[in-house]
């Protein structure tokens, strides 16, 4: 029998980057919010997922006044975030109801992962109760140290995404640990707390809007997306 499936969508960022007062993932992309073309992407993939959006409470009503404006009814649950990160994932997973699944943690403000993508992290975390979308590095880099540089072997190196997907209950006792500053992913708490992490194939496309610039490349990928 299929688990059932989830998507945990955590979306408590600030437009300091953007130079805006609108938290990132309320900014305009290709006509609506950011983050309303993330949940669409995630019930575009199935209409039978559970998909819980954490938001700090004092963007709801934000939110609340954006879907009205834009007549929003892609279904979803509301959870309010805490004061990270971490705790946002937390409270999202405590939302569920259910004590077994799957669950794939998403950001916000990465509006452009696609249905392939989403459906390649359910079903190699079914097989290995993890999956973590990465690309590999396109430049050179360097470590840095007090007073030397480096230069290391980049094909070594993973740049990591969401979403990260993860056996329900495997996660849900990995946020038991607790929070410290070095665990800024999902993979990163699974991993603490002894489990083991498969990483697969994400997309260049699949990017974080952080930046001015990140906004102006989305929004040529999604008319290239649309166009196409």
């Amino acid at each position: 029998m299929d688990k059932k499936e989830y998507a945990i969508i955590v979306a408590g960022g600030k437009g300091s980057r953007m130079n805006s007062d609108l938290p990132k993932q309320f900014l305009a992309l290709h006509g609506k919010p950011i983050l309303m073309h993330t949940l669409e992407a995630f019930h575009n993939y199935s209409s039978a997922i559970e998909i819980i959006l954490v938001l700090p409470l004092k963007d709801i009503d934000t939110w609340k006044s954006l879907c009205k404006k834009h007549n929003f009814s892609t279904p979803y649950h509301l959870t309010i975030g805490g004061n990270s990160r971490f705790q946002s994932v937390k409270n999202g997973l405590n939302s569920i109801q259910d004590s077994s699944g799957l669950v794939a943690i998403h950001d916000g403000v990465r509006p452009l992962i696609s249905t392939h993508i989403i459906d390649a992290s359910f079903r190699i975390a079914a097989a290995h109760k993890s999956a973590v979308a990465a690309v590999r590095l396109k430049e050179s880099i360097r470590v840095t140290t007090q007073d030397t540089t480096q230069a290391v072997d980049r094909a070594l190196y993973r740049l990591i995404q969401t979403p990260q997907t993860f056996d329900l209950e495997l996660i849900r006792q990995a946020y038991e640990i607790d929070e410290v500053p070095s665990l800024t992913d999902d993979a990163s708490v699974a991993e603490k707390a002894g489990h083991k992490i498969s990483l697969f194939e994400g997309s260049y496309d699949n990017i974080k809007v952080t930046t001015p610039e990140d906004l102006i490349i989305a929004e040529a990928l999604m008319n290239r997306k649309n166009n196409g």
